[in-house]
Parts: C-alpha cells; sequence; structure tokens
C-alpha cells in the first residue's frame, strides 16, 4: 500500500499537466500544430558529466537489466528471493578508493552510492515507471519524475520498493530508496550545482540456510519438498536491515570563459558529502550451536552506525593547448562505533573509531594524436588512516566502429570497518585489529569493435588481502593474507544478426594465479541467447523472444554470513557446473516496454537442487511479469 500511495504521489503531477493539456478550455494558439521534442531532448547526466538520453528502444541488453539491481548482473548469482543478496562470479576491483568502508558488504549490492544517482534535462514532464512481479507475493517498483522549471532548474524525485515474501520460511525482503535530485544554473552560466538526497531502508530476513535434514531432502530432489516452504531452515528468528541516508552537494563557479581574447578557463569549485549509514542484526533466540556462544540469550540486537563528512575544494585550469588541469585538497570527519566496551582478559575492545583525514590530489585531461588521456591521484597526508590512488586511462578511436582503451590503477586503503572493528551479542564476533593497507595494482585493456568483438583484459596484484573464513573453531572470524594474491580476467561479447534471428554471446574467463584459496571464482562463465525479433501488427508492435542460456563451472562458492552480512571464504565444498535456461517474451508498444519471462526453465524437466552459497538454494522455476513505462508530456 505504501508503494501504491508513492506510486500515485509521483505521477500525481503528470495527470495535472494532462489535464491542463487535455481539459481546458478551446484554445485557438492551442490547436495549432507544435513540435515535439526529439528523444534526444531528454537528457541524463552522470555523475561524471557523461551525458545519455532516455532510451525507449527493446534491446536485449534491456532484458539483461530488467531485475531488482536494474542492471547487468552477468557476474552475479542471486540467492532465491527477490532483495535478497548476490553471491559473486566474477571479481571488480574500486580504483579511486581512499578510506574504509561501512561493513555488510553483502547488503550494498542494492545500495545507491553516489555514482549511482543520474540527473536530468527535460524539455517536458518526464516519468519512466519499473515494475516486476516478485516469488510469491508481493511486487517491485521504481517510479522516477522528474522535470524542468526552466532551462536552469531541474527538479527529480523517485521511490524505489519492493516487498517480496520468497518461496524459503524466513527470507521476507522489503526495500524502501527514496531520492531527490536538483540541477541549477545561473543566468550567465558561471555558477552551477548539483545536488541530491538518499534515503535507504533494507530488510532482510535471515534464516541461516538449510537444517541438516533439510539439505539432504532437497539434495536427494524429494518430492514431497517441491512446496519449498516445508523445508526447515536453520532459524527462522531473525532479520537484519541496512539503513543509509546521504545529502550530496556539487557547485562550481567559472571565474573565465574561453572567448575571442583568451583560450584559457579557471574554476573553482566544493564538493560536500554526508554519509550516515546504520546496519543491525535482531534475533529472538540466540543460534549457539551455529555461531557460538552468546552473552544474551534471548531478544538481543547488534547495532553498528557510521557518520562521515567529506569536503573538497578544488581549482580546475584549461587550455585547449595544454589540457585540463585539477588541484584538490579535501578533509573527512568519520564516527564509527557501538555504543559499548568490551573487556575480557588482557584486551579491550573499544566501541568507537573515530578522527579525521586530510588529503591532496590532482587530475589531468588531454586529447594527444588521437589519445584521450586521464588522470587521477590522491594521497591522505594526515590523519588517522593512510590511503593513496593513481589511475591513468587512455582511449583511442581507431575508425567509428573500433576503439581500444588501456589504463593502469594503483590503489592503498583500509579494509572495511568490519574487519577493523566488531561487536555482537556473539563473543566470537567480538574483534579489534591493527590490519595494514590493502595494496591493489591492476593494468586493463579493453576493445570495443561493432564488426569483430567486445573483448577486456584485466590484470589485478593484492598485497595484504582481507578476507573471513573459518577459524581452528569452525567460526568465523577475519584474516589478512600474508601471501601475494594475482588475479586474471577475460571477458569477451560478441552478437550476431540473422535477419529476423541473432544469438547474444559473453564467455568469461578467470584465472587466479596465486592465493587460489582466498579469491573464489568460477574458471569459465558463459551466457548465450538464441531470439527471434521482428515487428508486428503494421509495425505497432516490436517484439523480441528466445531463450538465455547462463552456465559457469564448479568452483568453492563463498559462504555467507548472516550476523556479519559478508560472505566467507569455504574451501571444502564446490558448487556450479549446472545450466540455466530462461525463456523470454519482451514487446514493446508505443513508449513502453513489456516482459515476460520464465526463469531456470529447465528445472520443470530434471528438478532443483542448485546452490548459490552453501546452504543457500538457487531459484526454482519462476513466472515473471513486468514492464518499464515511459512518460513525456
Amino acid at each position: 500500500m505504501k508503494n501504491l500511495i508513492f506510486f500515485l504521489f509521483l505521477f500525481s503531477p503528470a495527470m495535472i499537466f494532462a489535464q491542463t493539456a487535455l481539459g481546458g478550455a478551446p484554445d485557438t494558439e492551442s490547436t495549432k500544430d507544435t513540435v515535439k521534442p526529439p528523444i534526444s531532448a531528454y537528457k541524463i547526466i552522470s555523475i561524471e558529466n557523461d551525458t545519455t538520453f532516455v532510451d525507449t528502444t527493446l534491446t536485449i541488453e534491456k532484458n539483461y537489466k530488467f531485475n531488482y539491481l536494474r542492471k547487468d548482473n552477468f557476474e552475479l548469482l542471486p540467492f532465491s528471493n527477490t532483495g535478497q543478496t548476490y553471491n559473486r562470479l566474477g571479481i571488480g576491483f574500486e580504483p579511486e578508493k581512499l578510506y574504509p568502508e561501512f561493513g555488510a558488504q553483502a547488503r550494498h549490492y542494492g545500495f545507491l552510492e553516489v555514482d549511482d544517482i543520474y540527473y536530468y534535462h527535460v524539455p517536458t514532464p518526464f516519468t519512466e515507471a519499473y515494475y516486476k512481479t516478485v516469488p510469491e507475493q508481493g511486487q517491485q517498483l521504481d517510479v522516477l519524475f522528474t522535470i524542468n522549471t526552466s532551462d536552469r532548474l531541474n527538479f527529480s524525485a523517485a521511490y524505489k520498493g519492493v516487498r517480496a515474501l520468497g518461496r524459503y520460511q524466513n527470507v521476507l525482503t522489503s526495500t524502501g530508496i527514496f531520492r531527490f535530485g536538483l540541477t541549477y544554473k545561473t543566468l550567465d552560466k558561471k555558477y552551477h550545482l548539483r545536488t541530491h538526497f538518499v534515503s535507504h531502508s533494507l530488510l532482510n530476513q535471515e534464516n541461516g540456510g538449510f537444517s541438516e535434514l533439510a539439505l539432504q531432502q532437497y539434495i536427494d530432489k524429494e518430492e514431497e519438498f517441491e512446496d519449498r516452504s516445508l523445508l526447515e531452515m536453520n532459524f527462522e528468528n531473525a532479520e537484519s536491515t541496512l539503513y543509509g541516508k546521504r545529502f550530496y552537494l556539487d557547485h562550481y563557479y567559472d571565474v573565465a570563459t574561453p572567448d575571442s581574447l583568451s583560450a584559457n578557463a579557471l574554476r573553482v569549485g566544493h564538493i560536500f558529502k554526508h554519509d550516515y549509514k546504520k546496519y543491525e542484526f535482531v534475533q529472538t533466540q540466540a543460534e549457539n550451536l551455529i555461531f557460538g556462544p552468546s552473552f544474551q540469550e534471548a531478544n538481543f540486537s547488534d547495532r553498528v552506525r557510521l557518520t562521515e563528512f567529506y569536503n573538497q575544494a578544488y581549482v580546475q585550469w584549461s587550455n585547449k593547448t595544454l589540457g585540463k588541469v585539477k588541484a584538490k585538497a579535501a578533509v573527512k570527519n568519520f564516527e564509527y562505533g557501538y555504543n559499548t566496551f568490551y573487556i575480557r582478559e588482557n584486551d579491550t575492545i573499544n566501541n568507537k573509531l573515530s578522527g579525521s583525514n586530510y588529503s591532496i590530489g590532482g587530475e589531468y585531461e588531454k586529447s594527444i594524436s588521437g589519445f584521450d588521456i586521464k588522470a587521477d591521484a590522491m594521497l591522505n597526508l594526515a590523519g588517522d588512516f593512510t590511503g593513496s590512488y593513481f589511475a591513468a586511462h587512455a582511449g583511442y578511436s581507431l575508425d567509428d566502429e573500433n576503439r581500444l582503451e588501456f589504463g593502469v590503477n594503483q590503489n592503498s586503503h583500509m579494509p572495511n570497518y568490519n574487519f577493523l572493528l566488531y561487536q555482537s551479542n556473539y563473543i566470537n564476533y567480538n574483534w579489534q585489529n591493527e590490519f595494514v593497507n590493502v595494496n591493489t595494482q591492476s593494468i586493463y585493456g579493453e576493445l570495443r569493435s561493432q564488426k569483430l568483438l567486445n573483448i577486456e583484459g584485466r590484470l589485478t596484484q593484492i598485497q595484504n588481502y582481507t578476507y573471513f573464513t573459518e577459524g581452528e573453531d569452525s567460526l568465523v572470524k577475519p584474516f589478512q593474507a600474508g601471501d601475494q594474491v594475482r588475479y586474471l580476467k577475460l571477458k569477451a561479447s560478441k552478437r550476431f544478426d540473422f535477419g529476423l534471428f541473432a544469438i547474444d554471446n559473453t564467455l568469461m574467463y578467470q584465472n587466479v594465479l596465486d592465493g587460489a584459496s582466498l579469491l573464489n571464482v568460477p574458471e569459465f562463465v558463459t551466457r548465450n541467447s538464441l531470439y527471434y525479433k521482428d515487428h508486428w501488427f503494421d509495425k505497432a508492435l516490436y517484439l523480441q523472444t528466445g531463450f538465455t542460456f547462463k552456465y559457469f563451472t564448479e568452483f568453492n562458492a563463498n559462504a555467507y554470513d548472516p550476523v556479519l552480512a559478508e560472505f566467507y571464504v569455504q574451501n571444502s565444498a564446490e558448487f556450479g557446473n549446472y545450466p540455466i535456461v530462461n525463456f523470454f517474451f519482451n514487446a514493446k508498444v508505443d513508449q513502453t516496454r513489456i516482459f515476460l519471462q520464465l526463469d531456470h526453465l529447465n528445472s520443470l524437466i530434471d528438478g532443483n537442487n542448485n546452490f548459490v552459497a552453501p546452504g543457500y538454494p538457487y531459484s526454482d522455476f519462476l513466472l515473471r511479469f513486468g514492464l518499464v513505462w515511459n512518460f513525456f508530456l
């Protein structure tokens, strides 16, 4: 009901505009033909100022992105219910990181970071509505409304709401994300501002996976337990919630702009970001056989909070001949922790990590002999955490259909706060570690070719890799590797068109050259789609229908810990080596894309006893329906 009310609230401006346009008194001027703005006038702008426009086409890529994340999840393995976490089939490393992140990383897949927020510039009010069914009861909805009140001022508001019961016991999920954005520029176009506010509430019930008996019943595909609600879970008395609020402001003033007398431009700017996050694990009865002894046997909650204030000032000078140079300096204040101390023999676990970090850096951008060169570097000069990063990138367009990109990244930062300080009602889950920085270096290259294929490769080397795994007492603890980890990833994709039919292929190869027991990934992951496409009913409807086949080789998939909301390394059980066949029937009518999907279709033939993590099942057959609907007023 709450999602429906917000849906109607966002659509009310659209209805008012429509009534104004259609229901007013006749006006001789309004009867004249008006020029409809082109679709390219509805602009979408990223945090990096990359600009695209609203795309109402129906493509195979849109089918891959029609999911809870609204991103292509080729390298992810989703848990059984919408809104749960994902195990990883591939690994990506963030190159520009200076500070430790908040913990509960398994719950952050659906969390919108700064670079997940987009800004808009539209000639008329624009609305996008996403809807998709979920396993069993509930729905998922994502609605955006944006309007330019003038050419210089844009507002956007959106809400993402999910409520999914799931087929297994105690896997209900609830997502509520509200976001608001604004962009503004003065009449002389010297001052520019963009800002957003985001509020998150991501709740998951936790069940600890199958009990020992149910695990065997699931593996044996016992007919009685095709009703998945009959399978017993380890517990049904816990839930975890990730909360988050962020206010972000980026504004600048152009002191000088290029004109007939000068080719120089000078800009001064400021970025402010305030983040608040809280993770809470609540359980009505302690599960000592799984997580070890506890302080309190019933009705307890583990809570941790992080508050951050970030300020960056920068000066940017650009010249058509010499390029663009930016100097920047930043300060970050943080406070992370709990409400209690833990005092034990010869040791005290503090309740808080707090302090400040001061950093400086610079950026450079220039086009030289056809090469687009970018470099970005930053260093923590002083404060409670050391850290640095350097990223250099070059791109070269061989022609209109072929582009080559390559680069290097170096990064040094502390591991996330869950490794550094953690407190829980479970005695084992209490630690404070003096870990050193994780150092990551990588080189990469990518070729994007319309005629040949898209191929990318990355070689990554990591020192002081941090991870969770079971200790000698079979309880999960944090560790830092003494040996080096090296990881190679190659990924290629190509689509072949044969008139009314097409085949879309993606293949990924991975090899952990050093540290294979710490970094668990499948050697091969492949996805292949064979589909039919055509216009029907005198081109009133565009159709795409076919099958998608996904497969990954067997590997030691990471296990999930619901107390930490983190994945941990395990090397005792292998999973994978099973196909996933989905059928889709997608259509486009005007500005509406309609999606009908039969997920894991092959499980109707041979049943399903596959896993996404130890003790956690892969989804059974599902019939899914949904749409993406755009309104242009």
